[in-house]
């Protein structure tokens, strides 16, 4: 799975990506970076949802009802590293998804989502997803993560067209999304045959200064087999270092 900087999917789902690739891009470009995101898969979300649902709770007006609700989350997510308080931490995120609080209730859904896909519970997390990414109630930030996350995790079971489609509104420069989106959405062109569109693609997210370097760096290495040259997009440092 791609997402922004760590946030990613399963070492399954990464393989499913570099499978629509071609074999020589597969090999000496993509695998290398299927394996570091799978590594920080769930980390990154758990912090990512953290920081998202903090801030939308201290601009909740139920103040009171909110912070006890928002340090539960806290508590639950330190014991998500714990084996051993599995069952009492998805106890306690599932009593956390009914929370009046928009943020609590948002990021104990997705947080609950990581830690099915860290146990191997693809469908439990898939199911997760959706429901959130379909939540017209939740924040659009909120939706989009799930989106993302769903959609890299069944991606290798979705037409190329229905990846694209389904990540357009994300898939475009300035969106937060874009890089995980742009990723995704390049990948699918590539599916289809269509190369220099999905160069051209990866040329823009090299551009986008408000994407993540790892995935800057990415997309310049794997524009440059598309035959675009995207490397003045980074630092020079970085730029050499990603050719």
């Amino acid at each position: 799975m791609i997402d922004e900087d760590r946030l990613g999917a399963s070492p399954e789902s990464s393989d499913s990506f570099v499978r629509e690739v071609d074999e020589n891009l597969r090999r000496d470009q993509m695998a290398h970076a299927a394996k570091k995101y799978g590594n920080w898969a769930i980390v990154a979300a758990g912090l990512f949802l953290l920081a998202v649902g903090g801030f939308l709770f201290w601009k909740d007006r139920q103040a009171k009802a909110a912070e006890a609700s928002t340090e539960q989350l806290v508590e639950a997510l330190q014991g998500a590293s714990d084996k051993s308080k599995d069952a009492s931490t998805k106890a306690a995120l599932d009593r956390l998804a009914q929370s009046d609080s928009e943020g609590v209730e948002a990021s104990a859904r997705l947080a609950r989502a990581a830690i099915a896909l860290e146990s191997n519970d693809r469908a439990t997390a898939l199911s997760i997803y959706k429901a959130v990414a379909a939540d017209k109630d939740l924040t659009q930030a909120y939706r989009d993560v799930a989106l993302i996350r769903g959609t890299a995790l069944e991606y290798d079971s979705l037409k190329p067209d229905d990846v694209i489609a389904r990540l357009q509104p994300l898939a475009e420069p300035g969106n937060p999304f874009f890089g995980s989106a742009g990723e995704m959405t390049a990948l699918a062109l590539m599916a289809k045959g269509q190369k220099a569109a999905a160069g051209q693609l990866f040329a823009k997210i090299a551009a986008d200064k408000e994407t993540p370097d790892t995935i800057r760096a990415r997309a310049v290495q794997v524009a440059g087999t598309l035959g675009v040259d995207a490397s003045a997009s980074l630092p020079a440092g970085d730029a050499a270092q990603g050719q």
